[in-house]
């Protein structure tokens, strides 16, 4: 199974309970959403390190395509989840045809601040599309565990979700979701 990765500490309860099915997981770090760049490279790097604790496979895609991430959201930023799941999620199905895998699913099915069944809606559709089989799994169970574990590591935890739009409710004051 590719497991599409968002952070190190979303990994965490995915990667205990894929592996405690049975699965044999791969994990695929692809996200152009996350601003500013140094907020990417904490990211990245948090994960590079869990990854080699826990002899997780990653491959980590480093483009850093922000400016057309940027380009599809601008003029509807109502729309941006929408856009951000659907990227990286076509992102991970192709990586997971590319590598043999006949499943994938992600990390974004961890967040409580996700919009979960959006998330689910788009795995699926993307399933249909590409022809590998998306693997819905609500990791949300596990959200708790999860936050302990990344806080006992000493891991670093982001305070947004990840693109300038999250940035800025976090920052700005409007509510979460």
């Amino acid at each position: 199974m590719l497991l599409h990765i968002c952070c190190g500490p979303c990994t965490i309860f995915p990667l205990k309970a894929l592996r405690g099915d049975g699965f044999a997981v791969q994990g695929l770090f692809f996200n152009p959403n996350i601003h500013p760049y140094q907020e990417y490279r904490r990211r990245l790097d948090t994960l590079r390190a869990y990854a080699e604790t826990e002899s997780l496979e990653v491959r980590y895609d480093e483009e850093y395509p922000l400016e057309e991430f940027l380009a599809h959201v601008a003029l509807r930023p109502d729309q941006r989840c929408r856009h951000c799941y659907e990227s990286r999620l076509r992102k991970a199905a192709n990586a997971a045809r590319e590598e043999g895998c006949s499943l994938f699913t992600t990390t974004l099915l961890y967040g409580i601040y996700q919009k979960h069944d959006l998330v689910a809606e788009i795995g699926r559709e993307i399933a249909k599309e590409t022809g590998v089989e998306f693997h819905y799994r609500d990791f949300r169970t596990g959200w708790k565990e999860g936050v302990d574990l990344s806080k006992e590591r000493g891991m670093y935890r982001q305070p947004y979700c990840g693109c300038i739009y999250s940035e800025k409710e976090r920052y700005f004051g409007k509510k979460r979701r």
